[in-house]
């Protein structure tokens, strides 16, 4: 399993964030411990997380650049803005639901298509 970073940046007060995420809880409780960042801030768990950051699409953390940078060194993977759309996109799309399937197709399709777009405007 791999653990994940985006190249979002976020304001929270002073604060520039990014997420942190991994399809493995293990590993990315495990990777929040290495880089210091406390588990209470965990988001989208229906256990660990707490009030409103129980209920966001996917389990992550909100991390800052500094984090960012160590969970870099300790191996995490950088992503592009549109690595957690398609993380979770994937999650729809390996779905037993047939209409949250359909849903997760569209998205990555939709991932696809802007980073195409991006990468025309680049260029």
């Amino acid at each position: 399993m791999t653990v994940y970073v985006d190249d979002t940046r976020l304001r929270l007060g002073n604060m520039i964030m990014s997420h942190m995420w991994s399809e493995s809880l293990d590993e990315l409780l495990a990777m929040a411990d290495r880089i210091g960042v406390q588990r209470k801030w965990i988001q989208g768990h229906p256990t660990l997380s707490h009030g409103k950051h129980r209920n966001v699409a996917w389990v992550h953390f909100d991390i800052s650049l500094s984090k960012k940078e160590k969970a870099l060194r300790y191996g995490a993977v950088l992503t592009d803005r549109y690595g957690p759309v398609e993380y979770t996109a994937r999650l729809d799309a390996n779905s037993d639901d047939p209409k949250r399937r359909r849903k997760g197709k569209k998205m990555l399709a939709a991932v696809e298509q802007a980073r195409e777009r991006r990468a025309k405007e680049a260029a």
